[in-house]
């Protein structure tokens, strides 16, 4: 998994570009089978997200989502976009986030009417309380002067069709709202991408701006003017969203490196059995009679952080050797610190910026490797401390 990478997908243009204006350097990726992607970095953040537009439709989401999540590993895939609101709960230019998936057009036709049979799927745990914490927080939107009051995060089930919904009182609208009363939005992907990540163990969220009711006012002059600001909203939210995942990923491998330190520590200690004493030792590994120490390195400018980069590449080598490291993630884990080396070596604030940006990158590569991690961290406050 790529620690560091959330993918973001949208069905429409309009919300492919209100993501796109979040991110800072964005490269085109190429799938082998055609799908174009833009792998970027949310603007003043360490965290990449790969951004693809898959069209209408669940089965069109579908297929992109899985083949995002086969060629990223991503942290999570985050669906983006618009959506009509079921109820007046949610208002215009609030911001939807699914518990529940429906897959509505499941069902089997009776003498006496259409009985509903909806496939269903849950929002990962884990996203779902940083998405609540978010909302409690409420820091995320963007400057909304001129625009009226801030959007709101409501939270509930998402209702996916294959349809475009324009109606209240048409007999499927009607269906609808009477079978799946507890969705807040309507929209036509949520349910292709929320199987692509089941099936592929990738955590999915989706993530709406309320930009119409489902109510025949679609593609009038007042919802062309909404549609906009309901895909900015929305775009404000998954980016955080996406960092902070990013975030939580960057602190449970620091938090494992610090526990694979502490057992090395306790592992290191040498017992004086012929005097009946213990001698503590700050050692990276004991064995037999051979100590090895680990000291932290000294950075005391541009050549000295250099010089640890280069002895980290060896590192890096070392674990491919071996079998550890896969060959993409060692090919992108040289990229980043061939990078952050380059940038090191002009000492001004920004280009030791983009090497700490490098570094952190390179630290959500290689965060299965508490050795690596433990050996990286002081070179990314390093990093810092030279601008």
């Amino acid at each position: 998994m790529s620690k560091d990478l959330v993918v973001i997908l949208t069905a429409l243009n309009l919300e492919y570009q209100a993501v796109r204006r979040k991110l800072d350097g964005a490269q085109v990726h190429r799938h082998e089978r055609g799908t174009l992607f833009e792998v970027g970095t949310v603007r003043g953040t360490s965290c990449r997200v790969a951004l693809g537009l898959t069209n209408k439709g669940n089965h069109s989401a579908a297929v992109i989502a899985e083949r995002a999540i086969q060629e990223f590993s991503p942290v999570a895939v985050l669906f983006v976009g618009v959506a009509g609101a079921l109820w007046d709960t949610a208002r215009l230019g609030d911001v939807v986030m699914a518990t529940h998936v429906y897959a509505y057009h499941g069902g089997t036709s009776e003498d006496d009417g259409l009985k509903a049979r909806p496939r269903v799927w849950e929002t990962a745990h884990g996203i779902s309380q940083l998405g609540s914490h978010l909302a409690r927080v409420n820091d995320w939107a963007d400057d909304t002067t001129g625009q009226g009051r801030a959007p709101q995060v409501r939270f509930g089930a998402i209702a996916a069709g294959e349809v475009v919904q324009n109606s209240k009182i048409s007999a499927e609208a009607r269906w609808i709202r009477q079978h799946y009363n507890d969705a807040l939005a309507i929209e036509m992907e949520a349910a292709g991408v929320a199987q692509a990540g089941h099936l592929n163990g990738a955590p999915v969220a989706i993530i709406r701006g309320i930009s119409d009711r489902a109510d025949g006012t679609k593609n009038s002059a007042k919802d062309r003017d909404r549609q906009p600001r309901a895909a900015a909203n929305a775009a404000a939210f998954a980016t955080r969203l996406a960092v902070e995942l990013v975030r939580e990923q960057e602190q449970i491998a620091m938090s494992q490196a610090d526990r694979a330190r502490t057992a090395d520590g306790l592992e290191g200690r040498v017992s004086n059995t012929a005097h009946h004493s213990t001698v503590g030792i700050m050692a990276g590994s004991v064995k037999g009679s051979s100590v090895h120490v680990n000291a932290d390195p000294k950075v005391a400018g541009p050549a000295d952080l250099v010089a640890e980069l280069d002895a980290l590449r060896e590192h890096l080598k070392r674990h491919h050797a071996e079998g550890a490291l896969d060959d993409d993630t060692y090919r992108e884990a040289l990229a980043e610190l061939g990078f952050a080396r380059r940038a090191a070596t002009d000492n001004t604030p920004e280009p030791s910026k983009r090497a700490t940006m490098a570094l952190k990158r390179l630290r959500g590569l290689i965060a299965e490797f508490p050795e690596l991690v433990a050996r990286l961290a002081p070179l990314v406050v390093a990093a810092g401390d030279l601008s």
